[in-house]
């Protein structure tokens, strides 16, 4: 998205990786505690804004959020707040 604004304006990405997904050792026992943190995901419910952008032109942030829409698994959509 920054390469697409041509690095003007600012961007917030509003969504951080805060959950955390253990995983227990291969032929581990049962018993004995849980996993150590494997990795982070985030959790994404309906209605959540992912990203900002301002100080761009509408034409530029609707393109450059569609690029960074499409490599994403969830389906997305643009707001503009006024």
């Amino acid at each position: 998205m920054t390469r697409n604004a041509r690095r003007s304006g600012k961007i917030w990405v509003r969504i951080f990786p805060d959950k955390s997904i253990t995983v227990r050792p291969t032929e581990t026992r049962m018993g004995s505690g849980k996993g150590s943190p494997e990795y982070w995901v985030a959790v994404v419910k309906p209605g959540r804004i992912l990203y900002e952008m301002s100080g761009v032109a509408k034409n530029i942030a609707r393109k450059a959020i569609s690029i960074a829409a499409s490599k994403m698994p969830i389906r997305t959509q643009f707001i503009i707040s006024g």
